[in-house]
């Protein structure tokens, strides 16, 4: 889980107090202030912390986190000085501009509790340089965002990003969409065991490949079905075939109607899907992740009727290129050719309760058959 820090230095005086409340309230993990003495207004449910440059003042709290700002190695040494006379929240704010600043931004994530960086150009290397630096660290390393769209590339630089963001909100929303963004996680699926019952021929239609942003894991595809209830687990093209090569960013998803299963059980339209779209990869063991659009694919194909049954007896339909090199999983992600498909071969599969509108769950009685 990551965490946020609100930086209130350039809030509106307006909009300040709304912003805290919200901040309490989502449960950021600090609050970062030039003004000791409203940081002692603060609950101690979120840490206080002082920007750098501000005089700590008789009213400070006790437990107050000091930023103080790295410019060379001299006042890095201080800071580690500090650190090991067992003061457990020394922290650092390094303005990196250079070379020689990133090193000092390296040196500091490594050795100390807590370490801000701010970067002067909006390439993420010198980032990718502090996340790698910092990685065994136990410390933990803040990165400066302009705005909540910011926040999002640096928490997926690297697979890991910074352990948090600091971003100046304009207003309480902006907390509430900040704290939101940090949270998304995709959960695991329930997997279920599909019996095959028929294969169909069914001549000419059209299908569509995902072609996304990702190199796909050899046991990752994606829920594909014709019902909104029952989906079957199709493979990405990972794995080596004859007469041509792998294509492991891609999905010979089915046909142009069928559902795709994603992110907060929403499911879309292989129709709707296009360059940007967001889709759910899926394991064999359950696992998801987000992953991104990156194109399209339709093209008239001979198609083939897939129908499977759960062990509860929910019917699943899949409906797909009629060909040797479109695959699905089957269980212990055993790589199956559709074409090669029996009755009573073994599918995996996901099987869900909800009916849908525009893609949503939505408890009203429906049929599909």
């Amino acid at each position: 889980m990551k965490f946020a820090w609100i930086d209130l230095r350039t809030v509106p005086a307006e909009h300040r107090e709304a912003v805290v409340d919200a901040a309490i309230h989502a449960r950021v993990d600090g609050i970062v202030d030039s003004d000791p003495e409203r940081l002692a207004l603060l609950p101690n449910t979120v840490k206080r912390i002082l920007a750098p440059g501000a005089r700590v003042g008789e009213g400070a709290p006790e437990d107050l986190i000091v930023l103080r700002e790295v410019v060379d190695v001299d006042s890095l040494g201080v800071l580690e000085g500090l650190h090991r006379g067992g003061d457990k929240d020394t922290a650092a704010w390094v303005n990196v501009v250079d070379d020689p600043t990133l090193k000092l931004a390296c040196e500091a994530a490594r050795e100390l509790p807590f370490t801000v960086v701010e970067f002067k150009d909006p390439t993420k290397i010198p980032l990718e340089i502090v996340i790698a630096a910092a990685d065994a660290s136990p410390g933990q390393l803040v990165c400066q965002a302009a705005d909540i769209e910011e926040a999002q590339i640096i928490v997926d630089v690297l697979e890991k990003g910074s352990e948090g963001v600091l971003v100046a909100p304009r207003s309480a929303n902006d907390v509430f969409a900040l704290v939101e963004m940090l949270r998304v996680k995709t959960p695991d699926l329930q997997l279920q065991t599909l019996t095959v019952e028929s294969i169909e021929h069914l001549g000419l239609g059209d299908r569509v490949c995902i072609d996304t942003c990702t190199h796909f894991e050899k046991d990752e595809g994606m829920l594909v079905g014709s019902y909104a209830h029952g989906f079957v687990l199709c493979v990405s093209e990972t794995h080596p075939l004859p007469y041509m090569p792998t294509r492991p960013f891609r999905i010979n998803a089915g046909a142009l109607h069928s559902y795709v299963f994603g992110a907060d059980n929403r499911t879309n339209y292989l129709s709707e899907l296009k360059a940007g779209s967001p889709v759910l990869a899926v394991g064999a063991d359950g696992r998801t992740r987000r992953i991104v659009v990156g194109r399209i694919k339709l093209e008239s194909r001979p198609l083939l009727g897939i129908k499977a049954v759960s062990p509860e007896g929910v019917e699943v339909s899949l409906i797909v290129q009629d060909d040797w090199h479109v695959r699905v999983l089957g269980p212990g992600a055993a790589v199956l050719n559709v074409t090669e498909l029996k009755k009573g071969d073994q599918l995996l599969g996901h099987v869900a309760t909800d009916k849908r509108h525009v893609g949503w769950p939505v408890g009203e009685f429906c049929v599909e058959k």
